[in-house]
């Protein structure tokens, strides 16, 4: 099986294709890795193909923030240029005078 490359990058801002929010990538998964459960709770008519990059989202949309893990299929790249207001966005980012979201360095053990 070939490995498609992800379209969006860690530290990129992305929004949702249908439901109203965004948020900032901080991990890709190259294939669906969640749960059965999970995949099977999405309607039918939506439910996103398993063999694409899925992201892990700081998201972010009018009722708060929250940790989002969407297919590639259903992103698209948000350029209003907005800063996404999660709590955990320091833990994982820092972020520079124009407003990109650079990886924090990780401690090696």
């Amino acid at each position: 099986m070939q490995v498609k490359k992800a379209l969006f990058e860690i530290g990129q801002v992305v929004r949702h294709r249908v439901f109203a929010f965004r948020g900032v990538v901080f991990d890709v998964d190259p294939e669906f890795a969640n749960s059965d459960e999970w995949w099977q709770a999405i309607p039918e008519a939506i439910r996103p193909r398993k063999d694409q990059p899925f992201y892990h989202l700081l998201a972010e949309n009018e009722q708060g923030s929250y940790i989002a893990y969407v297919s590639e299929q259903n992103l698209l790249l948000d350029d209003s240029g907005s800063p996404v207001d999660h709590p955990d966005i320091d833990k994982h980012f820092i972020i520079d005078a124009d407003g990109s979201y650079h990886p924090r360095p990780q401690a090696l053990n």
